[in-house]
């Protein structure tokens, strides 16, 4: 493993302090653009612009209260690690949806229980990968834009009364321009300036017609909060909530994957040494975030989530210190009391603000397009699921098809073309997974026999009697090591590491390689991870294998590939066993 010799400081490493506070409020400034317009499509397109300045505010707050617990990692709740939340744009149509049927009672209630249902959720990280495969979560991204986009058409066309007609298409065009052309021709630290220079440039021309809100500015105070209070919750859970709360949840279970990436990415690039992926960290990102979503639901301010801008910045300055992320937090609490700062982009034309989200949603239908090209490497079938599920999922958003049928079925609730188009998703992809064999039993030495006959059973199965010993073989290493793990642990004073642990072996074939997958109750906190410890054979002095490394690398022989995931609950190690004796693979 080569170091990150560019990383000047980890994670978990002091940092002066006028620097943390120099770079935090950097990281704040580039999500203020977000935090303000996001909020603004929202509330103008459902006409219930009174409750904006007060959304926009509470919604500031609680995106910086829960930066700072992904950084400080209290308990169970945030990732230890510099990262940066943000308004997110997913949830606006389901938003706007939830105003124009109940108003911002309604949509504090669904968004409450869509955080609290995305913090449950976390504690069950380990079946993410199961229910959410790159195709479904792509054609879901692929549905967003899809949902939002006829709200900021709409919404481009729009300027005061008395405005000349050309004033909300040039204002458009200005923004456009100027965010395109920077995104396509400027550097990637430039870039990431480039909606700020589209607004800026947007307002510029609105100013030129007359329609930015330059009274908007003037009145503003300088320092102060807001008037206004949160809207309280709509308890009464009528059909206009469960109509909308599936639409909620999967928008929030969808975002809970995409932000996984976002946090194994941080984690990669937080270390010089490159480690294993800390999934308990990974649980803790999306338990802040369910927990931050559900602050944001009693405030009144509409959902947020982890945005990848600080990735870039690591790797841009060289800083992962966590204690950037708490300056970063701090930074967006008080801008979020400078209301003429905020002013100044709540003044922008309504062409300006759509025009800049529709960037954003150009480039969000890209990430779901890349998502199910990912997928097509373990399903070649992906690409046509997602077609069907796109099309599927436009024709029920734009009542094409069945528009009165799918209104009174199960009380409208695949009236939603991103509902409606990832159920087709799920449904579709359930049905070419690959069949699994499973067995059950202890984490037990005792257990071997009966794996070994489940192992001859599965080969036999699938014409891989030639792969069969060093499938036992494998299996058996891996037992051995995840017992060692448990003994380990064990050993610490009054730690119950010594009840027996359950454990589930499944087994498929993919790509005629064979796939074991280990599933044991998890032992303790602090056990090395077994990919780790696999990475740092070789590295260590040499003064004479151990049994257990002798281990180690006769299971490194024996799988083509080895993955270990530690959940709080679950660990997870998957083998990959080729069908004919294959040099390297991932480790």
């Amino acid at each position: 493993m080569r170091p990150d010799d560019n990383l000047r400081y980890e994670a978990s490493d002091p940092i002066e302090r006028p620097l943390a506070l120099g770079l935090g409020l950097q990281l704040a400034a580039l999500t203020l653009n977000s935090a303000v317009l996001l909020p603004t499509i929202v509330f103008r397109a459902a006409d219930a612009e009174r409750f904006l300045v007060w959304a926009v505010f509470a919604g500031m707050v609680t995106c910086g209260i829960t930066t700072i617990v992904q950084a400080v990692r209290l308990r169970r709740f945030g990732a230890g690690y510099l990262m940066l939340h943000g308004a997110s744009s997913p949830f606006i149509a389901v938003c706007v949806a939830a105003l124009l049927q109940g108003g911002p009672t309604m949509l504090a209630t669904l968004v409450l229980v869509s955080g609290l249902a995305q913090a449950v959720f976390s504690e069950r990280l380990a079946l993410l990968h199961r229910i959410l495969t790159p195709v479904v979560t792509g054609t879901v991204i692929m549905l967003l834009p899809v949902t939002v986009m006829p709200i900021l058409l709409r919404m481009l066309n729009e300027v005061p009364s008395g405005a000349p007609a050309v004033a909300g298409p040039l204002c458009a065009l200005a923004t456009l321009a100027t965010a395109v052309g920077i995104y396509l021709k400027g550097t990637g630290g430039l870039r990431r300036w480039a909606p700020v220079a589209g607004i800026a440039a947007g307002a510029v021309t609105g100013a030129f017609f007359g329609i930015y809100e330059t009274g908007l500015v003037a009145n503003a105070a300088w320092i102060g909060v807001p008037q206004g209070h949160p809207p309280g919750l709509d308890l009464g859970f009528g059909s206009s909530f469960w109509a909308l709360l599936p639409a909620f949840l999967f928008i929030a279970l969808v975002g809970a994957t995409k932000s996984v990436g976002v946090a194994v990415a941080t984690q990669r690039v937080s270390w010089r040494d490159r480690r294993a992926v800390d999934f308990r960290s990974v649980q803790g990102t999306l338990a802040a975030e369910g927990v931050g979503n559900a602050l944001a639901g009693l405030t009144g301010a509409i959902p947020n989530t982890l945005h990848p801008t600080p990735i870039a910045a690591i790797e841009t300055t060289g800083v992962a210190a966590r204690s950037v992320g708490v300056a970063a937090g701090i930074a967006l609490i008080a801008l979020a009391c400078l209301p003429k700062l905020v002013a100044v982009i709540l003044a922008v034309p309504d062409a300006v603000a759509a025009a800049s989200i529709a960037v954003v949603m150009c480039m969000l239908f890209v990430v779901g397009m890349r998502e199910v090209v990912a997928g097509t490497r373990t399903n070649p079938r992906s690409g046509l699921i997602a077609g069907i599920s796109v099309w599927t999922g436009i024709a029920v958003e734009f009542d094409l098809v069945f528009a009165d049928q799918l209104a009174e079925l199960a009380g409208g609730l695949l009236n939603n073309g991103m509902t409606a188009g990832g159920l087709m998703a799920i449904l579709l992809a359930a049905v070419t997974m690959p069949r699994v064999a499973r067995f059950s039993g202890s984490l037990d030495v005792g257990e071997l026999p009966g794996i070994r006959d489940f192992i001859v059973r599965f080969a036999r199965r699938h014409g891989m009697e030639t792969s069969a010993e060093r499938m036992e073989a494998a299996c058996e290493e891996t037992l051995l090591m995840l017992l060692e793990s448990r003994d380990a642990v064990a050993l610490e004073a009054d730690h119950p590491g010594h009840r027996e642990r359950a454990l589930l072996i499944t087994a498929s074939r993919e790509d005629g390689d064979a796939v074991l997958r280990f599933k044991a109750a998890a032992p303790g906190q602090e056990e090395l991870n077994l990919q780790d410890r696999l990475a740092w054979l070789g590295e260590e002095a040499e003064s004479g294998p151990e049994e257990q490394e002798i281990s180690l690398r006769l299971l490194r022989h024996l799988a083509s590939s080895v993955r270990h995931q530690q959940f709080r609950n679950v660990d997870i190690v998957t083998l990959k066993v080729a069908a004919e004796q294959r040099a390297g693979g991932e480790r």
